[in-house]
Parts: structure tokens; sequence; C-alpha cells
């Protein structure tokens, strides 16, 4: 009897495992999809934040189709590249970071003197996101990733026609401390940087967080931005990453080019691949 009982217990044991396995499962592949819109739709509303246009969720998506435009460049040349021609893993709408990153053919390995934001590697292409207004593009909105103190943190900064004045910043993905260097996400925070300079008259990147609170009648006023109390890693970690992709190494090449065109040009047709 003993014997038995501990047979049929197993038994027992395996078959609510194999039916408990089999919805878990089914739950799984059921709410993918769902999952997968949702995090487009966050990330639509976080494109529509950073450029001034938030609005309902039931009418974001008509807002992003009427008045986005999403661009894939190389960002080694700062060049428009036409998607249609690749497999799969380049979806423009779909453009996940993290997987082409660590991709081998799509990713490149970062080298240490050059890896300010600490990623190690990043995509060879991006997507960038123009902003039309009154028939005309009026914003730029780059895709910005790195380091903070725990995690890796995901946004976008946008800048104005003019490719200097940041019109503004979001994350929408981290690990912070909630409470410190969570406060990235504060939307007070983030209007600060509405207005900043991005770069000098060089072309050089000045716009800086600083430790503390920025001097309202300093001439560098115009290009700082207040530290996050309590959250000095976190602070480093997001001017790390805004000096890294606005340089010679993230988007420095798009912005040379946009420089001495327009952002219309971006919209051209692009080089095939």
């Amino acid at each position: 009897m003993p014997n038995a009982n501990i047979k049929q217990s197993i038994k027992v044991i395996l078959g609510v495992c194999l039916v408990c396995s089999f919805f878990v499962s089914t739950a799984a592949v059921w709410l993918n999809s769902i999952q997968q819109q949702n995090r487009r739709l966050d990330r639509i509303g976080n494109i529509l934040s950073v450029a001034g246009l938030a609005g309902h969720r039931k009418n974001i998506e008509q807002i992003y189709r009427d008045r986005i435009v999403p661009v894939m460049i190389d960002l080694a040349s700062g060049e428009r590249v036409e998607p249609r021609r690749f497999d799969d893993v380049l979806n423009i709408e779909n453009f996940d970071i993290e997987t082409l990153a660590s991709d081998s053919d799509y990713g490149v390995a970062i080298p240490p003197e050059q890896d300010i934001a600490k990623i190690k590697r990043r995509p060879r292409y991006m997507v960038v996101y123009l902003v039309k207004k009154d028939n005309r593009f009026d914003q730029v909105i780059l895709p910005v990733y790195g380091k903070g103190l725990w995690s890796t943190m995901y946004g976008f900064l946008a800048l104005n026609n003019d490719l200097n004045t940041i019109a503004g910043i979001t994350f929408y993905q981290h690990g912070e401390t909630p409470g410190l260097g969570g406060e990235i996400e504060n939307p007070k925070w983030q209007q600060s940087w509405r207005g900043k300079r991005a770069f000098n008259s060089a072309g050089e990147v000045i716009i800086e967080v600083v430790r503390g609170e920025v001097e309202a009648n300093s001439p560098d006023a115009k290009h700082q931005i207040d530290s996050l109390s309590g959250a000095t890693l976190t602070s480093r970690g997001v001017d790390n990453l805004i000096h890294y992709w606005l340089g010679e190494h993230g988007y420095g090449p798009l912005l040379d080019r946009l420089r001495q065109g327009s952002l219309a040009d971006l919209t051209a047709a692009g080089k095939q691949e």
C-alpha cells in the first residue's frame, strides 16, 4: 500500500504539472499579441509625449499616423535606408533596439574608449521620427539609451528643426530606484529640458546634467539641467547617454547631414541595401 500510494501521488503530481504547464503555455501564447500591442502603444505614447502631442489612448494611433513619420537610418553615415528589402529582423514599425544590438549582423560592438553610455553594443541602424506641423517637419525624435545605476535606461530625445533646441525628453523603460533615479520619469524634471541648447556654435555637445541645481543667472544655464536629488549615478548616466547619442558615434553623422539640408530631406527615397 505505501509503495502504491507513492506511485499514485507521483502520477497525480505529474498530471497536475502537465495540465498547469498546458494552461500556462496557452496563456503565454494567447497573451503575446496583446503584450506586443501594449508595448507598441506605450512606445507610440512616449513618442507623442516627447513631441508634445500626447492625447487620449483611444486616438493616439491616429495622431501618430497623422503627425509622425518614422525613418530608418544608417548610424555610421547618417543616410536614410529603405527597409523593405531587409529580412523581418529590421521592421520599422516594431523596431527593437535590444534585439538588433545583440545581433551579429545588425549590431556592432562599441570600443571601450567610446562607450561613455556603457551599452557595449548598438544597432547599425536606428529608426528616428519626424514630427509634422503645418505641412512641414518641425522636430526630429531620436531614440536614446544608456546605463544608469541599476539598469539600462531607454528613452526619446526631441530636437526642434533648428537641430539645437531640445523640444523634450522622456524615458519609457528603466529599473532605477523609485523616488530617486526613477524621477527621470517626473514630468517636472522632463519639462526642464525643453528649450535648452544641445550644441554650441562649433557643433559640440554642451547640454549637461550638472551636480545640484542650475544657477539661474549663470550664462551656462541655457544648456544645463538640474541633477536628480539623491541619484548622482543615474543623473550621470543620463548625461553620458545624451552625450554619446548626440556625438559623433551616435546621431552625429545624421545631424551633420541635416544641418546641410533639412528634415524634409530624410523623407526622400533612401538607398537600397
